[in-house]
């Protein structure tokens, strides 16, 4: 078959294919929604992924591209602990001490340790009670973290020896706990101990936050001395996380060779014992997070194969519906020279263009759904990838050809004296 001639059966095929919606619009609306459906899951799921993908590599590098982070053990999604030695063996781990940061600190080739702990706590100005977040750090905390405090200041060297009761809210925490007024040097009771509010903190990466904070970046929450955490709140240390910032020119593989080093040296592992802490390097960390949104998308799939479906489904029931009402039709074009293989096309061509404008429709609403997200959270750079459209377009085109193929075959197999004379 020539090009014209195929091209001119497939606009055919269109426009018979648009009258039929025309003439069912229940049976089309149902199979375009089923398809549309299924193609807005994959288009939405993937472009919020993205984004969120995007906010987090920005989290993780806010500490800079070759920081670290250790913990007393291991982190992870999946990991199936019933607190027993057998499923559970790092919980007897020791703590990350005060004295070991400061080891860490004294090594060549690192610039920075941030020791960090984390809680929940209740919070009260007045009559106003709120629950958020807690994270207590070291003071040089602001060289790996991306927010800004404006107005006011981080605590100072001396605050923090001093176990001086201050406290950083973030831009959330103060407006729920100070409305529109000034909370600069007002007191804020935390879990009933009073402290003074000495700046206001916001998040500039991305809603998930750091990954060694309390919270997500847009919750409520503040920051403190760590040893005003351990000695006014008696937060739980024995979970102390450390940042550790190589020196610039140093790799990220170098300097976990030193920390590791170190730590084992310090606390006199053998060499055929294994680590009785974790480190977490950047790229662990993406690993982590990618399994654990890895699971959600295959959810998402999921969900869309099930909305795919109901739009196949509909497609052959509005096809067959189409090849019965148009049987003395097909005798007729079969009589005046038509092939199977022709009649196959027109009707594949039908069962495909049924299936595209539902694909249209769903690729419409998720980029539209992107949009929206990127609009309302400016944090999350939600955007369709053009893999997405690409792969949500063939799946509706493949939708169509399995489903339609069915009825396609039954009328390329039809009688034409058979059909010619069918009322």
């Amino acid at each position: 078959m020539r090009i014209g001639t195929r091209l001119l059966t497939v606009m055919e095929g269109v426009r018979i294919a648009l009258d039929a919606l025309r003439a069912n619009r229940v049976r089309a609306g149902l199979t375009i929604m089923g398809v549309a459906v299924g193609v807005f899951v994959v288009v939405a799921l993937s472009s919020v992924v993205q984004g969120v993908n995007e906010s987090f590599a920005r989290d993780v590098e806010a500490a800079g591209p070759t920081s670290f982070f250790v913990y007393r053990r291991p982190i992870g999604g999946f990991r199936i602990c019933d607190g027993t030695d057998e499923t559970c063996p790092d919980r007897r781990n020791p703590m990350i001490t005060m004295e070991e940061v400061r080891m860490l600190e004294r090594l060549p080739r690192i610039r920075s340790v941030t020791a960090h702990v984390a809680s929940g706590s209740n919070f009260r100005y007045r009559d106003r009670q709120v629950s958020a977040g807690i994270d207590a750090y070291t003071p040089n905390w602001t060289e790996v973290d991306a927010g800004d405090i404006n107005p006011g200041r981080s605590f100072t060297s001396a605050e923090y020896e001093a176990g001086s009761r201050v406290v950083i809210l973030n831009t959330k925490l103060a407006q729920r706990l100070f409305y529109e007024s000034d909370p600069l040097d007002k007191p804020v009771f935390i879990d009933g101990v009073v402290f003074t509010v000495i700046g206001i903190y916001d998040y500039t990466a991305s809603p998930m936050g750091t990954p060694s904070s309390s919270t997500d970046g847009n919750d409520p929450k503040a920051i403190i001395p760590w040893t005003t955490g351990k000695s006014a709140l008696n937060m739980w240390v024995l979970g102390n996380n450390l940042i550790v910032k190589p020196r610039a020119g140093v790799t990220a593989e170098e300097a976990v060779d030193d920390v590791t080093a170190a730590l084992r040296g310090t606390r006199g592992l053998r060499p055929s014992q294994p680590n009785n802490f974790e480190i977490v390097t950047q790229d662990r960390l993406m690993e982590i997070y990618n399994d654990l949104f890895g699971t959600f998308f295959v959810v998402g799939l999921a969900l869309s194969s099930v909305g795919l479906l109901v739009g196949g489904v509909g497609v052959i029931a509005i096809m067959m519906i189409s090849v019965t009402e148009r049987t003395r039709e097909i005798g007729v074009r079969k009589a005046l020279g038509a092939t199977r293989g022709t009649i196959l096309w027109q009707f594949l061509v039908e069962a495909v263009t049924l299936t595209s404008i539902g694909a249209s429709v769903g690729l419409i609403l998720g980029i539209l759904t992107a949009i929206g997200i990127r609009t309302a959270w400016p944090e999350i750079p939600a955007a369709t990838p053009l893999s997405s459209i690409v792969a949500a377009l063939m799946a509706s085109a493949v939708t169509g050809v399995i489903f339609g193929m069915l009825p396609a075959m039954r009328a390329a197999k039809l009688d034409p004296v058979a059909a010619l004379r069918h009322e």
